[in-house]
């Protein structure tokens, strides 16, 4: 199921430039092109960016569940990967950031996008941030 709703989602992304409708309108998503960490197979999943002091960064929210996204364990085994984001796209290298950078980051994450403020709530788990930087 939720590779089909995916699907449809980067299909739309595709189709209009890096913008998307339904429950992300008006929202920034990219889209994340990792390696799979035990398949090796490629893997795309929408994302949403943020941009802090003019560096991208992701959270690993999982829309609050208690388990890291699959895309996250695939970033940990191998941190090369590739976006796209609005027209453009390019390869970088992930870095999760300290707990202590991390716990700065967060709170302006919530900011831009309050919704992660419930993820965060909703888990016992810290919620991961990782900066996208190009490679």
């Amino acid at each position: 199921m939720a590779d089909d709703w995916n699907e449809k989602i980067i299909a739309e992304f595709r189709a209009n430039g890096g913008k998307v409708g339904g429950p992300f309108e008006g929202a920034t998503l990219l889209l994340l092109h990792t390696t799979g960490a035990k398949s090796g197979q490629q893997r795309i999943s929408p994302v949403m960016p943020f941009d802090l002091d003019g560096k991208l960064y992701i959270a690993g929210s999982y829309a609050g569940a208690d388990v890291d996204p699959a895309w996250l364990h695939n970033l940990r085994a191998n941190p090369n990967a590739h976006i796209e984001i609005g027209t453009d796209a390019f390869d970088v290298v992930a870095h999760e950031v300290p707990k202590e950078e991390r716990d700065a980051l967060y709170p302006r994450i919530v900011e831009q996008a309050p919704g992660f403020g419930e993820y965060q709530e909703k888990t016992s788990r810290v919620i991961p941030v990782i900066e996208l930087r190009r490679s």
